[in-house]
């Protein structure tokens, strides 16, 4: 693809507070996107960058807010005069006229100041028209440009990360790789902003991508089809295989480097990793959760298979919140995978460590299972997805479906991640915790 493009980051300046950081800190308390859900805290503003209108129309600019917890938010917003928008209003600032600020990717004056100052790495046609933000997401906002040469979505990270963000630095390694499987990269925007003893921290603030007309999301298809009683076996199987196309792809793109051949003592150091983590990620769980708690014994009897283990598979990047909403299936019958972020509440550190592929596999079998609770298909319908989604897995990569190492920590990963869920349902959905608590006592034969 050549030589790639020079970027030019968005600077950010401090700034005073001020009556527009009233409003910020009044309206984002609110949002879905906001992940300190019930708890009182004040925002601090950190920095402030001005995003220029090439029309001149409106003042847009990129607000950086920070919590107690050191989390890292962006709010771009868009100052306007006359008629009050129907959608996005934050707040009104007095004045003669008076102004209204406008949550930015909601406002056309945004997107069309961001896709000025954007690194693009492809040929673009700007046009506006028909502009669609969606909602429901609970880490970003993206928009539909469906006008634009090629049609296109625009993601901006509401959760800003120190560093290159995975949903932008993998899907361009990816891309250039040359594997099909992921939306195309046409654009990103990279700010600075002051960090700690007078130094500057970056990173990503938002992603155009190629936009899969008339597609579908994978979830919602595999409920469709659940709550119609249609089979979804052979949609499952190519979604395995298209799993392990993008393991492979991952290792090609983003190889993990060993300076040494695999040893006996770092074989014994991967396992000793897994089991850590597994351990630790089911005790964090136990101190928020009554009902892993009293699980515990069942959970620890089931991880102390790991510990037996001589190796495991080798460690490489991967998804790392792989489930039927971060797949797409295309008019032309493909999956397209999305969303390289990892798990919305991971460390950056967490989110682009080396990991066993088998934990994507996992994921998406927990998926199936909710598509199954949500659509009602019953255990038939489950047991023939689950089945030929691994099938394909293991015909596309090569691996034996009988080896006893990957029965052992698909189960493994298969119940971390159950775990996982039963927290995150306990926060946010609590009707839900009955989907992945039956889960869990499936997987610890409870």
């Amino acid at each position: 693809m050549g030589e790639p493009p020079v970027e030019v980051p968005l600077e950010a300046r401090p700034a005073p507070d001020d009556d527009v950081l009233d409003l910020l800190r009044a309206w984002v308390p609110a949002q879905r996107w906001f992940p300190a859900k019930g708890e009182h805290t004040e925002l601090q503003r950190i920095a402030v960058a001005d995003l220029p209108d090439p029309h001149g129309e409106v003042t847009v600019q990129v607000h950086l807010l920070t919590l107690p917890t050191g989390a890292l938010l962006q709010v771009p917003t868009v100052l306007r005069s006359g008629p009050e928008p129907t959608t996005g209003v934050i707040g009104i600032l007095g004045g003669d006229p008076p102004l209204t600020l406008v949550d930015g990717p909601l406002d056309p004056g945004f997107i069309r100041a961001w896709l000025a100052a954007a690194t693009r790495d492809a040929e673009l046609v700007d046009d506006l028209r028909d502009l669609r933000a969606l909602g429901g997401e609970q880490s970003n906002t993206s928009v539909i440009l469906p006008a634009g040469q090629p049609p296109a979505i625009l993601k901006v990270f509401r959760g800003v990360t120190l560093g290159p963000n995975p949903d932008v630095a993998v899907p361009i390694a990816l891309s250039h790789a040359g594997w099909p499987g992921v939306p195309r990269p046409l654009a990103w925007l990279t700010g600075t902003w002051p960090g700690p003893d007078s130094t500057r921290s970056s990173g990503h603030l938002g992603v155009l991508t190629e936009l899969v007309t008339g597609a579908q999301d994978g979830f919602r298809l595999a409920c469709d089809m659940a709550r119609s009683g249609r089979d979804f076996g052979a949609l499952a199987e190519d979604l395995g295989r298209t799993t392990a196309q993008m393991h492979r792809a991952l290792r090609l793109a983003l190889p993990v480097h060993e300076s040494l051949p695999r040893s006996p003592a770092s074989r014994s150091a991967e396992v000793r990793q897994v089991a850590t983590t597994l351990r630790d990620r089911a005790e964090a769980a136990a101190e928020r959760v009554p009902a892993v708690a009293e699980r515990m014994p069942a959970v620890a009897a089931a991880y102390a298979k790991i510990d037996a283990l001589a190796a495991v598979p080798p460690l490489q990047r991967v998804h790392g919140d792989y489930h039927l909403g971060q797949v797409l299936r295309s008019a032309d019958d493909r999956w397209y995978v999305l969303d390289f972020e990892g798990e919305p509440q991971a460390t950056a550190a967490e989110k682009t460590r080396p990991d066993l592929a088998l934990r994507d596999v996992a994921g998406m079998l927990r998926s199936l299972d909710y598509a199954e609770s949500v659509g009602g298909a019953g255990q038939a319908w489950l047991t023939s997805a689950r089945a030929r989604l691994v099938a394909g897995y293991h015909a596309e990569s090569g691996s034996d479906p009988a080896d006893p190492l990957t029965a052992i920590l698909l189960r493994a990963l298969e119940l971390d991640k159950a775990i996982y869920e039963v927290v995150y349902e306990s926060t946010n959905r609590p009707d839900w915790v009955p989907i992945p608590l039956a889960g869990v006592d499936r997987l610890l034969g409870l």
